[in-house]
């Protein structure tokens, strides 16, 4: 298609990849193209999370999506981190937060300088250098660009997809809704050149977003693109989900507790809180998991519990002819990162950022597939680590993740802080230097050695600094309001809302 102005854009399914891409396109760039998604509201969206990272907070900005009057229309809470139990061995916890540990001189990163600290028998706990982590625990936050917490969202989806409808179609994004049943195809160059609906309604489209979800109509059963399987590496493939009302205090963060073959998530909104159970059906049945998780619930379900069968991995090529794949239709990364709708998010600035006005070259699309594939793949990794690293034989789900090969690349950065306490961001990943020295450790993985720059600064000045730090947290923190009072003022949803507590 070198040299074919393309405007027309065919946005086939909707959920929130549909609307994270059509919301994207229709506000940044707008009067350039003719923006149309098609979807039925015969066919539901796929739940499996409602947690995010805090890039969303920078998708929302430049979409111009008003904080409040999202958290207002989608009854979201706010989410400072995870919580993780029972990962490396049975009893455990940690916490990976969003925020930044300590404060960092050029010569080496600050954990250096705390791990000679603790050489030296002074120090104290990492969490106290962290605003983020201590403010999820005590169950405190302030909302705001210039206050001090880094966060992400809890929200609703099946509410979410339909408030960036709203703001999609003030953009000049038209809807249709109709059943997908055909998909036309040029003969000689194999691209998709039209979409036909059930009710005989032809769209055609000179690019077309695939959202149909797992099923991949456009990506997969169309231009037959091929899936790379990671279920040697991640072996989860099934999940129940289902919501119960809110019991104790509202918290400010996501749960991931580790059970026999997998683990589940509490999520917790404003007016309810989401459930999940993520497990691996080659070592837990259907029937034992659905029990297993109901048994687990700490109050009575609102919803009957629904069932998901997914395949973790990606598609070969995300852009392919002149299709690209958004969402599910992509692939999937397990949700215990929740990493899935940042990727949708992220891919559609860079399809911003790289439109093909001028036609489709395959250099642009060969960059575009490189560019997603590498952060899909660090983003695989960084989940593969929380299996890799436990240390539990208790069952033989745990035995066998614990003894799997793993990327290389992988293997050398965990071998690395082992010996060294060296951690880095590479380019193209999400996970910050502070993610990995809040994971590692909280898996057990306890570095033998560090910079020795630290050893360099004198004693009473380590002691002066690393109190200094401390202090200026504990301050921040003191000055943090009660989450839940704070929220329900900041963004609290609609009185008439559901908030059916148990």
């Amino acid at each position: 298609m070198d040299g074919q102005v393309i405007k027309k854009v065919v946005v086939a399914g909707g959920g929130t990849a549909g609307w994270c891409v059509a919301t994207a396109l229709g506000r940044l760039l707008g009067p350039l193209l003719d923006i149309t998604l098609v979807e039925s509201a015969e066919i539901g969206i796929v739940g499996v999370g409602e947690a995010t990272i805090p890039t969303i907070r920078t998708f929302h900005r430049y979409l111009g999506i008003d904080e409040q009057d999202f958290m207002r229309n989608c009854q979201a809470g706010i989410k400072l981190g995870i919580s993780f139990d029972n990962w490396a061995q049975l009893g455990d916890h940690y916490f990976h937060s969003f925020g930044t540990v300590g404060k960092s001189p050029w010569m080496a990163p600050f954990h250096h300088f705390w791990l000679h600290a603790r050489t030296l028998g002074f120090g104290g706990d990492l969490k106290d250098y962290c605003l983020e982590l201590l403010a999820a625990e005590a169950g405190k936050f302030k909302a705001g660009d210039k206050g001090p917490l880094s966060y992400a969202y809890h929200f609703d989806t099946a509410l979410y997809g339909p408030y960036l409808r709203k703001h999609a179609e003030a953009a000049g994004v038209k809807r249709i809704e109709g059943r997908i049943t055909g998909v036309d195809q040029d003969a000689a160059t194999g691209n998709v050149t039209a979409i036909t609906l059930a009710s005989g309604q032809r769209i055609e489209g000179d690019l077309f977003i695939d959202c149909t979800g797992f099923r991949g109509l456009l990506i997969e059963e169309t231009l037959k693109t091929g899936y790379e399987d990671w279920d040697h590496w991640l072996a989860n493939d099934r999940a129940w989900a289902c919501q119960t009302g809110l019991h104790g205090p509202l918290a400010p963060y996501t749960s991931a507790i580790a059970h026999t073959a997998g683990w589940r998530w509490e999520i917790p909104l404003q007016h309810r809180i989401g459930n999940g159970f993520v497990y691996s059906s080659k070592y837990m049945s259907d029937d034992e998991a659905r029990a297993t998780f109901m048994a687990q619930l700490k109050v009575p379900p609102i919803n009957e519990p629904f069932h998901l069968k997914f395949r973790t991995g990606r598609r070969k090529k995300i852009w392919n002819k002149n299709v690209i794949a958004f969402g599910l239709s992509s692939g999937f990364i397990e949700p215990l990162e929740s990493t899935n709708i940042h990727l949708m998010q992220i891919c559609a600035i860079r399809l911003v950022q790289m439109f093909p006005f001028g036609g489709i070259h395959e250099s642009q699309v060969a960059n575009f597939n490189q560019i997603t594939t590498r952060e899909v793949e660090k983003i695989r990794n960084f989940v593969i680590m929380h299996y890799k690293l436990t240390e539990r034989d208790d069952t033989q789900y745990w035995r066998d993740r614990r003894d799997m090969a793993i990327p290389d690349d992988l293997a050398h950065r965990i071998q690395l802080f082992r010996d060294t306490g060296e951690a880095f961001k590479e380019e193209d990943e999400i996970f910050r230097l502070d993610s990995w020295i809040q994971v590692l450790p909280g898996q057990r993985v306890e570095p033998q050695g560090y910079h020795h720059l630290a050893r360099l600064v004198e004693e009473p000045q380590l002691r002066g600094m690393l109190d200094s730090l401390r202090a200026q947290v504990a301050d921040s923190f003191s000055r943090l309001p009660d989450y839940e009072t704070y929220i329900r003022e900041y963004g609290g949803a609609p009185a008439a809302a559901p908030a059916p507590v148990a």
